[in-house]
């Protein structure tokens, strides 16, 4: 490997390459989709959603109704910009991606099997033939979710428009409140994008380079995590032709690559504007835990589904950006009073001292975002900082000025 790149370098790199360092071009939110390539979607709301929460982090407090309508909004046939699909896990994608997933929709046809459904299935028959009547529709509209009120226990027509969803023969380019809304891809995708003709070869190797540019420098694991690729063979000869280049990392003591992009960002100086922010728990610059430890000393672990008292950040503990470094977390909630909304910091758990003026200034941002008038920090951890992070919060709330939702 020709370049050697220290550890503080190859998290400028990523942090650049993910939007959270130096001004974004444009700042709007489908510009940042194609940016990341992916943005992770999830059920939990707490401040906000996670797809919601990603763009915060990037572009300010833009109006959570912009980000609905640059990922779901109705464009009309053939004029989707963006689509659902397993990417990394659940996420929304830029529409001229769909042909590059032409690799993962014949795996998933070629299995025939999932969730008990098969291409002569009778409900798959069905939907198929009533989106093409009627569509686009919800899940409800085609007969209901679920059998019985558990949450797994699903229709089989919830089975049947999953399995044709993996498939690709139903897409998700819509939603109405948080419900998918379902169409054939012929009637919502753009012709120039409604194709499988890439082999999977082809694929990976654009897959890669798009991997390359969210994530700046990355391990193998670190690039094929991204899209959650596996079975890549000649990985390095794959990463070759994807543009990427070999680097050594100080630190890492495992081959890497980087994007030339990066390369031409940390040789231009590698500055910016570093963001203050707190993270979504499913925010792609955190989404693989070896990487996020390798590369800000941070275990990340979403508790969510961790026992109450077996906690040690909190439900929704969401890590604080500051400086380029993630120096502590916050875990929180809103509460209405009669005297207005209140964002409350569960807990807040800080690194060191230098965290408490970055996490009162986070709290109040968020807070002014999703329309609360007053934070309110319960516990902190570890305790000497609690006097400092009261003082810090109620000296940032003094100049805050809420935000619109627009």
């Amino acid at each position: 490997m020709g370049t050697t790149l220290s550890a503080a370098e190859a998290r400028r790199a990523a942090l650049r390459a993910q939007g959270l360092l130096g001004a974004l071009p444009g700042r709007t939110v489908p510009g940042l989709l194609r940016r990341l390539g992916a943005i992770q979607l999830d059920t939990i709301s707490v401040l906000a959603r996670s797809q919601e929460l990603v763009p915060f982090a990037r572009l300010g407090p833009i109006g959570r109704p912009a980000v609905h309508r640059a990922f779901w909004e109705p464009k009309g046939p053939g004029a989707a910009r963006a689509f659902e699909y397993w990417a990394h896990a659940a996420c929304v994608l830029p529409v001229e991606e769909w042909p590059l997933f032409s690799f993962r929709r014949r795996s998933y046809r070629n299995r025939n099997d999932m969730w008990g459904m098969t291409p002569d299935h009778v409900s798959v028959r069905g939907v198929l033939d009533r989106l093409a009547a009627d569509g686009p529709v919800t899940t409800t509209e085609l007969g209901g979710a679920r059998k019985t009120p558990g949450w797994w226990e699903w229709s089989d027509v919830k089975q049947a428009v999953e399995y044709l969803l993996a498939c690709g023969d139903v897409v998700c380019v819509e939603r109405r409140g948080w419900r998918r809304v379902y169409d054939l891809p012929e009637r919502a995708l753009p012709e120039a994008a409604l194709h499988d003709e890439l082999t999977d070869h082809q694929c990976h190797v654009e897959l890669l380079a798009r991997a390359g540019r969210a994530l700046g420098v990355g391990t193998k694991a670190d690039l094929n995590d991204y899209y959650r690729l596996r079975n890549v063979a000649k990985f390095a000869d794959v990463a070759e032709e994807a543009g990427l280049v070999p680097v050594e990392v100080e630190g890492w003591g495992q081959p890497a690559w980087a994007s030339p992009e990066a390369l031409e960002f940390l040789e231009s100086g590698g500055r910016g504007r570093h963001r203050t922010t707190l993270l979504s728990p499913f925010d792609s610059l955190i989404w693989e835990r070896a990487r996020t430890e390798r590369m800000f000393g941070l275990t990340h672990r979403l508790e969510a589904y961790v026992p109450k008292a077996k906690r040690v950040h909190g439900y929704y503990a969401m890590p604080l950006l500051h400086g380029g470094e993630l120096l502590g977390r916050a875990d929180p909630a809103r509460e209405t009073t009669k005297s207005g909304d209140v964002l409350i910091a569960r807990q807040a758990s800080l690194h060191t001292l230098r965290a408490v003026e970055p996490m009162a200034k986070a709290l109040w941002e968020a807070a002014a975002w999703v329309g609360c008038e007053r934070v309110r920090v319960e516990r902190v951890v570890p305790g000497e900082l609690e006097e400092p992070l009261r003082r810090a919060v109620e000296s940032a709330g003094a100049g805050v000025t809420m935000g619109t939702d627009s």
